[in-house]
C-alpha cells in the first residue's frame, strides 16, 4: 500500500510540477481553436475515454470506484475516498491542398479528480480538469503585392496566432434515493484567458506600415451541472443504467482588451517597435453566455467481466454568445459508443486475463463552422475517431485498491475540401486510480 502511495504521490507531483513550468505554452496546435472558445474538453477520465467516452449511464466500473465527472449523480456509488489523477500526450498532423504538412505534439495534465463518500447513498466530489483549448499558428501569403504579378517576390503575409485556454474547478455531490435512483449536481468555476493575433506584414518593403491586432480575454465565472441516473438490476451481477445529465446556461464574466498598432521592417528586415497604437481598449467588462449540453445514455455491465454501453449529446452552441454576438457555432451532435472486457479478474497466475479491454468510438458533429478558404460559404467540421485502451489493477492492502488507465484515440477531423485543413490526430491518456478506506474510525476489543 505505501509503495502504491508514494507512486501515486510523486507522480502526481511530477506532473504539477511540469504543468506549472508550461503554463505559458500553447496545448494544442490545431487551427480551428480560433473559433469559438477553442478545443472543448469533455470531463472524462481515461477509463471512460478508453470505452469511446461512454460516461452518462456508468458509475462503478468492475467494483473499482471510478470519479465520472460528466455525470455527478455518479458519486452516489463511490464507497471508498477515491483519488484519479492523469496526463494527456497528443500528437496531430496538419494537411492542407498544395501544402506542405506539419506535425505538432503536445502534453498537458488531463484531470485531477478526489471523492469522499460522506454517508453509504452519497459522496462528494472536486477536482480540476480543462474545459477549452487555444493554440494555433499559421500565415497565408498573397504574391504580387502592387502589381498582381504572381511570381512577384513582393508579398502579403498574414499571420494569425492564439494560444490559452479555460479551466474548470468543480465541487459535486451526489446521493441515491432508494437502491435505483441516483441523483447529483456540480458547481464549477471556469477561468483562464483566451488570446488572438492577427498581423498583415509587407516585411519586403522596409518602412511600410504594418498592423498587428491583439485580443484577449479574460475569462472567470460559475457554472453548473446536473444529473440522474437510474440502475435496473436484472439479477445480483448484471445490471442496466440509464443516464442523463446536463449543463445549465450560464454566464461568465470577461475582461477584453483589444489593442490595434503599427510597426514597420528595416532593411535587414528586422521588426522595428511599433510606430503607434492605433486601437487601445483596455478592460472592458462582457459577457460570456453559454449554451445548455444534454448528454443521454446507457451501460449494461456484468460484474467483474464485461460493460458496454452508449452515449448522445447535444449542445446548443448555436446559443453562445459572446459580447452578445455568437462566434459563429452552431449546435454540435457526438454519438459515443464502447465497452470493455475483462477475461478473469480473480486468475492468480495469467496477469493478462486480470486487465480491463477497453474499446470504442466516436463520431462528432462540431460547434465549428467554418468559412470555406475559397469564400465561398461555410463547412461545419466533424471528426471520427477509434478509441482503445487497458485497464492495469495494481496490488494493494485489504482496503486498498489500485489501477493504471491507458487510453489511445485515433482520430481524423476536418477536411481538405474547400482549401480547408484536414488533422489526423492520436491522444494517448495515462491515469493513477486511487481506492481506500480513509476517514474510518477503527475499533479494537
Amino acid at each position: 500500500m505505501i509503495k502504491y502511495t508514494t507512486l501515486f504521490i510523486t507522480f502526481l507531483l511530477a506532473v504539477l510540477a511540469f504543468q506549472a513550468k508550461s503554463q505559458t505554452t500553447a496545448t494544442t496546435s490545431s487551427p480551428y481553436t480560433q473559433y469559438g472558445l477553442g478545443d472543448l474538453t469533455p470531463m472524462i477520465l481515461p477509463q471512460n475515454q478508453a470505452m469511446g467516452g461512454i460516461s452518462t449511464g456508468t458509475n462503478t466500473i468492475n467494483r473499482y470506484m471510478s470519479i465520472n465527472p460528466q455525470n455527478p449523480a455518479s458519486y452516489a456509488t463511490i464507497a471508498f475516498t477515491t483519488i484519479d489523477a492523469g496526463v494527456l500526450v497528443s500528437s496531430l498532423s496538419l494537411s492542407q491542398t498544395g501544402q506542405s504538412t506539419q506535425k505538432n505534439s503536445n502534453f498537458r495534465l488531463s484531470h485531477l479528480a478526489f471523492a469522499i463518500p460522506v454517508t453509504s447513498r452519497s459522496a462528494l466530489s472536486f477536482g480540476l480538469m480543462p474545459y477549452s483549448q487555444v493554440g494555433y499558428n499559421y500565415t497565408k501569403s498573397v504574391k504580387g503585392f502592387g502589381t498582381g504579378s504572381p511570381v512577384d517576390t513582393n508579398a502579403i503575409n498574414y499571420i494569425y496566432s492564439g494560444e490559452g485556454g479555460l479551466t474548470k474547478a468543480y465541487a459535486g455531490y451526489g446521493f441515491s434515493i432508494g437502491r435505483n435512483l441516483l441523483l447529483g449536481a456540480n458547481v464549477s468555476y471556469i477561468f483562464g484567458n483566451l488570446k488572438h493575433n492577427q498581423q498583415v506584414e509587407m516585411p519586403q518593403l522596409p518602412g511600410t506600415l504594418n498592423t498587428n491586432v491583439e485580443r484577449n480575454n479574460a475569462v472567470g465565472g460559475v457554472s453548473y451541472d446536473f444529473g440522474a441516473q437510474y440502475i435496473v438490476d436484472l439479477s445480483l451481477t448484471r445490471h442496466i443504467v440509464f443516464g442523463y445529465s446536463g449543463s445549465a446556461g450560464s454566464q461568465l464574466n470577461s475582461k477584453s482588451s483589444y489593442i490595434v498598432s503599427h510597426y514597420t521592417f528595416d532593411t535587414d528586415g528586422n521588426k522595428n517597435v511599433d510606430v503607434d497604437s492605433v486601437i487601445n481598449q483596455q478592460n472592458n467588462s462582457s459577457k460570456i453566455k453559454l449554451p445548455q449540453i444534454h448528454h443521454f445514455g446507457f451501460s449494461y455491465q456484468q460484474d467483474l467481466k464485461f460493460l458496454i454501453g452508449a452515449d448522445y449529446s447535444i449542445g446548443k452552441w448555436a446559443d453562445l454568445r459572446v459580447d452578445g454576438v455568437n462566434p459563429g457555432t452552431v449546435n454540435s451532435h457526438t454519438l459515443n459508443v464502447g465497452g470493455q472486457y475483462t477475461p478473469n479478474i480473480n486468475a492468480l497466475h495469467n496477469s493478462l486475463a486480470t486487465l480491463d479491454y477497453r474499446l470504442g468510438f466516436i463520431v462528432d458533429k462540431s460547434y465549428y463552422n467554418v468559412p470555406n478558404a475559397t469564400g465561398d460559404g461555410f463547412t461545419n467540421i466533424t471528426s471520427k475517431a477509434v478509441t482503445l485502451g487497458l485497464g492495469v489493477p495494481l496490488r494493494g492492502a485489504n482496503t486498498s485498491f489500485y489501477k493504471l488507465n491507458f487510453s489511445a484515440e485515433l482520430g481524423q477531423r476536418g477536411t481538405l475540401n474547400n482549401g480547408l485543413v484536414k488533422e489526423n490526430y492520436v491522444n494517448f491518456r495515462l491515469g493513477f486510480t486511487l481506492n481506500d478506506k480513509w476517514f474510518q474510525r477503527y475499533k479494537f476489543d
